[in-house]
C-alpha cells in the first residue's frame, strides 16, 4: 500500500513535508542543495531541522515557494569558544594519523558532540565543537513539495522513512 500525499494540506506538527531548497551564506555562495530528482523529507515540528527553517515552514501549503533569511540564533548558533577544546596528543593513539579537518565524536560529561581538528601542534591537538555555519546568517530558496500526515511508526521514531529522508531505511 502505498502513502497517499494530500495536495491540500498544509505543514503542520507531525506531518512528514517534502522540500527542495538552496542554501547560500551572505556572498551568495551555494552551500547545500536538495532538488526536485532528490528531495528532503523530514517529520515537522520534532527537531529535526534548525529552529528558523522549521518555523519558517509551519502552517506553509503543498507546492508554496518562498524565501528565507535565517540568523544564527535561529540556525546553527553563535561561534562559542568553550566549544573549543585542547586535547592531549595521546588521547589520539588509538585513532592513528590524525589530521586538520578530522571529524569525530567527543564524549563529554553532559552530551556527545562532533568536533573537527583546526589545529596540531607538538603534544596537543584542538578541536573545535562548533558548527561549521555557527555565525552564518543562512539564504534558502524552499519549495514545499509535498506534505502528508506522518506514520505511526514514524511519530514513534521521531523521522520520516523513505525516499529523501535520511532514514531510507527499515529498522528491522
Amino acid at each position: 500500500m502505498g502513502i497517499a500525499w494530500d495536495e491540500s494540506m498544509k505543514v503542520a506538527k507531525n506531518t512528514v513535508v517534502s522540500i527542495t531548497y538552496t542554501l547560500k551564506d551572505s556572498e551568495g555562495n551555494l552551500i547545500d542543495a536538495a532538488d526536485a530528482s532528490d528531495p528532503l523529507a523530514y517529520l515537522h515540528g520534532v527537531g529535526n531541522l534548525i529552529p528558523g527553517m522549521e518555523k519558517a515552514l509551519d502552517d506553509r501549503d503543498s507546492g508554496e515557494t518562498f524565501q528565507v533569511v535565517i540568523p544564527p540564533e535561529e540556525g546553527y548558533g553563535k561561534f562559542d569558544e568553550e566549544l573549543i577544546w585542547e586535547l592531549e596528543k595521546e588521547q589520539f593513539a588509538e585513532l592513528g594519523e590524525v589530521e586538520e579537518g578530522t571529524q569525530f565524536v567527543l564524549e563529554t560529561e553532559d552530551d556527545q558532540v562532533l568536533v573537527t581538528v583546526v589545529d596540531i601542534k607538538e603534544d596537543v591537538v584542538i578541536v573545535d565543537g562548533n558548527h561549521e555555519l555557527a555565525d552564518e546568517t543562512l539564504y534558502f530558496d524552499i519549495t514545499v513539495v509535498d506534505v502528508r500526515d506522518a506514520t505511526p511508526e514514524e511519530l514513534e521514531h521521531g523521522h520520516a522513512h523513505g525516499p529523501g529522508s535520511a532514514y531510507d531505511h527499515d529498522h528491522g
